[in-house]
């Protein structure tokens, strides 16, 4: 594909970019490779950067030293600014753009590249690479990051020519940014960075075989319609894909014009309104009983951009065995990958629901479907299985409580950004979610230490709303040197610790599944004698307000004090009992009909 204007106009993209009047022909703008960096990501509108310098990105540092454009944040460490990247891409739906060095730099931002991989974030990665002539000498701090890489970006690219720069990143930028957003990492070497070229733009761009789909066929549309019209117990499984393709508006429209339930995914959380009686919640491994087992007694499932991931589905060969599935992702490999579709679509979830409305008001007459007995069942399931959790027999704190009060004193314009864990499980169901991209997670490759950094680059993004990162003391210890970057650079987002001294998530199947054998999840952190660290000395080490709440009677005036507090960081540590446990759980490898609500077996559809 060759496109002689840039950026192509997409919904996801500018329709227009302010491109600098071309020099005249007999005065060719010359510009070092860095220099083409800098300018090429001004050009295609990119106003903040996370990176941390080294000496084969030197070249490019020099040239961020002398221009306002564009706002660099330093980090502490190299995955903080990939994760910051990807927290500023999911609260905006903008490319997140991060920067390393050579070697290990660029290797610590695979995880947050893998991260953004699995969970379809728009990323560009740049990286610095040693002098193309030292390439393949085991040179100091060199490593093949295009290799290490190729198996968790859309693509991965290799500059070594100062004039391949502008149009290389001006198609890293489009491949990140269209069809199923993802991570792209340009590489360019310390020669290619110090060389001198001339500066073309717009660039010619050549993409052959990239052609992603977004309007779908027609004969597909009409036969998921038809399918709809027809279903006696059908269920919308939504997933993160209609939150990137920003199609929350279209969904609203859809599930209304229907009468449909509708269920939203770990990554989907905020794409339907919580407060919408449709809404049946999250399914999944800790999903809500109805949301759950509505997938599970379905007779037609339409998936709109969700992947059919082990966490939905449980045993995948018992997953909602008496149901036809419409299923509509932008990526075909997704398609039929798990669970064959009797109505493959492959489409952009906006304009797909979109035709999906308009074939179905020609189907139905525009009328809702009759569900009345459908919603009989659902209802009573919402009404024998309420979520909820137990009271802590130990004394210390609920945690379930204080994410709740942490989501009611703030409110739905907030934005929370959740590590990986039973904290990650718990900010899923107790934060009630009415817009998109307020909640950011790991979802598909689970990343510890995801929080604090997503928090920071959200904050970035979105200054004048109140961010959150809730996490565990285990994710905390992993990236909570980006609280002193948060300091320097007066980005004041908020941190609740959910501290129950140990590493929750395994610690619960260990008590489950392994007989109570705790094996190295004890972490030392909220025991009162020894606590290893103390996160409230941490917190007035980096210049963050620390605050330790043990009682329930302290969570609100802690979490206000927080909300109050906007000229510094905040890290609240609450100590939490280590014996709550997520409940609902559906146990890895069994049917979702085995749904256990505290112990306690869900019943079964039961048929007229």
């Amino acid at each position: 594909m060759t496109t002689d204007a840039f950026p192509v106009p997409t919904k996801k993209t500018p329709t227009s970019t302010t491109i600098a009047a071309a020099p005249a022909a007999d005065e060719p703008l010359m510009l070092t490779g860095s220099g083409a960096v800098l300018r090429t990501l001004k050009l295609l509108g990119v106003k903040d950067v996370f990176g941390l310098p080294g000496g084969a990105i030197i070249p490019f540092y020099d040239e961020l030293m002398v221009q306002d454009d564009i706002r660099h944040i330093l980090v502490r460490h190299e995955q903080g600014a990939g994760h910051a990247a990807e927290g500023y891409a999911a609260a905006t739906g903008k490319v997140g753009v991060a920067i390393a060095t050579s070697g290990p730099g660029a290797t610590n931002l695979v995880t947050a590249i893998a991260d953004a991989y699995m969970d379809s974030v728009p990323l560009l990665a740049i990286t610095g690479q040693v002098f193309s002539h030292l390439m393949g000498t085991d040179a100091f701090q060199e490593a093949d990051i295009v290799g290490i890489t190729m198996p968790i970006t859309k693509h991965s690219f290799l500059v070594k020519r100062a004039e391949d720069v502008p149009a290389t990143l001006a198609a890293a930028y489009q491949i990140a940014s269209t069809g199923r957003p993802g991570p792209v990492l340009v590489d360019i070497t310390k020669d290619a960075q110090q060389n001198l070229a001339e500066f073309v733009w717009p660039p010619k761009i050549d993409l052959p075989g990239y052609r992603p789909i977004t309007k779908a066929h027609g004969k597909q549309i009409q036969a998921a319609a038809q399918l709809m019209a027809e279903a006696k117990k059908p269920v919308f499984y939504v997933g993160g894909g209609v939150i990137r393709a920003e199609a929350t508006a279209e969904l609203l429209a859809l599930a209304e014009a229907t009468g449909i339930p509708v269920v939203t995914t770990l990554m989907a959380r905020g794409a339907f309104p919580d407060s919408h009686t449709q809404n049946l919640g999250m399914p999944g491994m800790h999903g809500t009983v109805p949301a759950v087992l509505a997938l599970q007694e379905s007779d037609l499932l339409i998936s709109l951009g969700a992947r059919f991931d082990d966490r939905v589905t449980g045993k995948a060969a018992d997953f909602a065995p008496h149901a036809k599935v419409v299923h509509v992702d932008v990526d075909p490999a997704e398609i039929s990958k798990i669970r064959i579709a009797d109505v493959p679509i492959v489409g952009d979830a906006k304009d797909v629901i979109a035709d999906l409305i308009t074939a179905y008001g020609d189907v139905a007459g525009g009328k809702p479907l009759d569900l009345a007995d459908w919603w009989t069942y659902l209802d009573g399931l919402r009404e024998e299985f309420p979520l909820g959790y137990t009271e802590p027999s130990d004394g210390l704190l609920a945690p379930q409580y204080v994410i709740q009060r942490i989501g009611e004193l703030t409110g739905p314009e907030g934005v929370f950004a959740a590590g990986v864990g039973q904290h990650q499980m718990w900010a899923a169901q107790f934060i009630k979610y009415e817009r998109p991209n307020s909640w950011l997670n790991s979802g598909g490759a689970g990343t510890m230490g995801y929080a604090v950094p997503a928090a920071m680059g959200a904050k970035v993004a979105q200054p004048d709303r109140v961010v959150w990162a809730i996490d565990g003391d285990g994710c905390f210890q992993m990236t909570n040197q980006e609280l002193a970057t948060c300091t320097i650079n007066d980005i004041p987002i908020k941190v609740a610790i959910i501290n129950n001294s140990s590493l929750g998530m395994v610690r619960q199947w260990q008590t489950l599944f392994y007989d109570g054998r705790h094996s190295f999840t004890d972490l030392n952190t909220g025991h009162e004698t020894r606590m290893v660290p103390d996160f409230v000395k941490m917190a007035d080490a980096y210049g963050a307000l620390g605050i330790r709440v043990t009682k329930a009677e302290e969570v609100d005036a802690a979490i206000k004090l927080a909300l109050e507090t906007n000229d510094r960081p905040v890290v609240i540590d609450f100590i939490v009992s280590a014996d709550a446990m997520v409940w609902p759980m559906v146990a890895q490898g069994t049917s979702n009909s085995e749904i256990q609500y505290a112990k306690k077996l869900a019943p079964e559809w039961e048929e007229e």
